[in-house]
């Protein structure tokens, strides 16, 4: 309970300077608030990076931004069409939060990876952008170029005086309010009702965190990417669907931003869906993709490093076998997305396909003009070699696959069901199509796609979503009006049978780490290697010495680094399998290594 509450303490802490900018500009949602703490956090530690200093130096420019916040908002009142606080969605939070905190895994996977940027954050001086990397003569992770969201991690961590290990494993816990309220806002911002936003909360309960069990996605709120996914990207949707005025567009510019900066692909796969709306909303959508464009001409650089960006023959071979059970593939050239991809999230996904052509019955009202357009758009992407290809040359095949997460099925979903129920009937029919959906298809959560969602939802989504949405522009017949309150009700009980089978399966995905450090060389590691020191390890064991000290190392998993010039992950992992094999001492002064690990025996290499 005690950390629980520390969490919570560092949490608000690292919120008040965005509460305080975002009162000061007039807005009161938790998006705004969510938005402007991000800002204040890139710009406390962008002034950590210019000048070389610590942690202390990006507190102290926090301090500044409350305090300067405070006083030029004083006399500032919010804007009275605003939305309150959403007290039930954060309750709401609060106890999935709970049931999080039963869950948490052990620090393991791409998590060590993040554990050990957040522990160099917070325990080095002398700070930049290369500081956080794994490898002393490493190069930049394109995607965390800017370790925005480690930042908040460390910060968090600061304030609350608990281990990045403790952050990184139970921030979800404190995070799953913030992500319930964003996502609440969102709802009401597209379809502009509040009981539609209460859909749109329970369909994304279900969704990411309830389906897959263990706590689905949920549970890994602290990795970036699943924060940006799940409280970011709602958040910018919150936003994108209300900007209308200054302070409005300079929060939307704002956490495309955040989102650039956090995940960079994610701000692209963001802005495909919402390009439908240019014709209502070009302002916003141009508003949008500038920070987008101006982080990645920053990035270009790094990208340009990378083995998977315009990947050669190799390379892309590579890929594709690596993918291959998620890919229809044709020719070296010729492949996409296989449709069982697209209804792999289990009950919501296949509903929301299916259900997808009924959306048009809508059009033209804004929530439709975003749900089925924006929808057929991702899907045709996917399901279009020549495009989706190119869009693989351009963010590498590993995330291009994950542009099919971002169409906005959920909002089909919601929205379509609010359509259909017309009678007080229908909430017992979606009960029973929810129970044979989930019995069916109850979702592919494991790496790799196994046996996926049906294809024939896909199919129909897509000729049926294009017949539909052909047939409405043509017949200019008034859309049909939703049933809000009867579409709430019928999706709580479509979904229940994903709630129950989430409940029944709460326990921790992964309990304990096989290869975890024994207690006594992590503390070896933290008392006797001075910081910033390079160790030379096997390299199971060198991923977790990163993590469990500020320490470099040479080598890591190689799906576990950043494939750049510089890094040479796989040539790095060759050199340390040679040491072990011959203790060649050539490798560790290749890599200006000082301590090795060998047969679980931490020692000072000569020299």
């Amino acid at each position: 309970m005690s950390d629980y509450l520390r969490l919570v303490f560092g949490l608000l802490v690292v919120l008040l300077p965005g509460w305080a900018v975002a009162r000061a500009l007039g807005l009161r949602t938790v998006s705004a608030v969510v938005t402007w703490s991000l800002a204040s956090v890139f710009v406390a530690w962008l002034a950590v990076f210019a000048v070389h200093k610590s942690i202390e130096t990006a507190v102290f420019v926090l301090a500044a931004i409350t305090v300067g916040a405070l006083v030029a908002g004083r006399r500032r009142l919010s804007d009275p069409e605003q939305e309150p606080w959403p007290r039930f969605a954060l309750a709401v939070g609060v106890v999935v939060g709970w049931l999080l905190w039963r869950v948490a895994d052990v620090v393991v996977g791409d998590a060590l990876f993040h554990e050990a940027r957040v522990r160099k954050l917070l325990d080095f001086g002398d700070l930049h952008l290369r500081t956080v990397d794994e490898f002393k003569d490493g190069g930049l992770h394109p995607g965390y170029a800017f370790p925005l969201w480690h930042s908040v991690l460390a910060l968090v961590s600061w304030f609350s005086g608990l281990d990045p290990e403790t952050v990184v494993r139970y921030a979800p816990t404190v995070l799953a309010p913030l992500v319930c309220a964003v996502v609440w806002e969102a709802g009401v911002a597209v379809f502009g009702s509040r009981l539609a936003g209460l859909s749109f909360l329970v369909t994304t309960l279900a969704l990411f965190c309830f389906g897959a069990g263990h706590g689905g996605s949920f549970n890994v709120l602290s990795l970036p990417a699943t924060a940006t996914r799940q409280l970011l990207v709602p958040a910018a949707v919150a936003i994108f669907f209300t900007a209308r005025n200054r302070a409005g567009w300079a929060t939307l510019f704002a956490i495309f931003g955040a989102i650039a900066l956090s995940h960079p692909t994610y701000a692209i796969f963001l802005l495909i869906p919402l390009i439908v709306l240019v014709r209502w909303e070009w302002r916003n959508w141009l508003v949008a993709a500038a920070p987008t464009a101006l982080v990645l001409l920053w990035l270009r650089p790094i990208v340009a490093e990378t083995i998977s960006h315009t990947p050669g023959s190799n390379e892309l071979r590579r890929g594709l076998i690596q993918y291959q059970d998620q890919l229809v593939i044709q020719g070296p050239r010729h492949f996409r997305i296989a449709p069982e991809v697209f209804g792999r999230s289990g009950v919501v996904a296949v509903a929301a396909l299916i259900l997808l052509p009924l959306v048009a019955f809508a059009l033209p009202r804004r929530w439709a003009s975003f749900a089925i357009p924006g929808t057929l758009v991702v899907l045709a992407i996917g399901s279009v070699p020549w495009l989706f290809v190119h869009l693989s040359d351009a963010v590498g095949l590993s995330q291009s696959r994950r542009a099919m997460g971002f169409a906005p099925l959920p909002f089909a979903f919601v929205g379509a069901v609010a359509i259909v129920a017309r009678r007080y009937w229908v909430p017992v029919v979606a009960l029973v199509g929810g129970i044979v959906l989930q019995r069916l298809w109850p979702g592919d959560f494991g790496y790799g796609l196994h046996h996926g969602g049906p294809a024939a939802a896909t199919w129909i989504a897509l000729i049926g979503g294009l017949a539909a949405v052909t047939a409405a522009v043509a017949m200019r017949r008034r859309p049909l009006r939703e049933r809000w309150g009867v579409g709430t009700v019928a999706v709580a009980c479509l979904l229940a049978p994903v709630f129950v089978h989430g409940l029944l399966h709460w326990t921790p995905a992964q309990s304990s780490d096989p290869d975890a450090l024994p207690p006594a060389l992590v503390a070896s590691l933290r008392k006797n290697v001075p910081k910033g020191s390079v160790v030379i390890a096997p390299v199971k064991q060198s991923y977790r010495v990163a993590a469990a000290a500020p320490l470099y190392i040479v080598a890591a998993p190689p799906t576990h680094v950043a494939a750049t010039r510089a890094n040479k992950p796989y040539e790095r992992v060759r050199d340390v399998e040679h040491w072990l094999a011959t203790n060649d001492g050539a490798i560790p002064r290749k890599y200006h290594a000082t301590w090795a690990i060998r047969d679980g025996r931490l020692y000072r290499l000569p020299g």
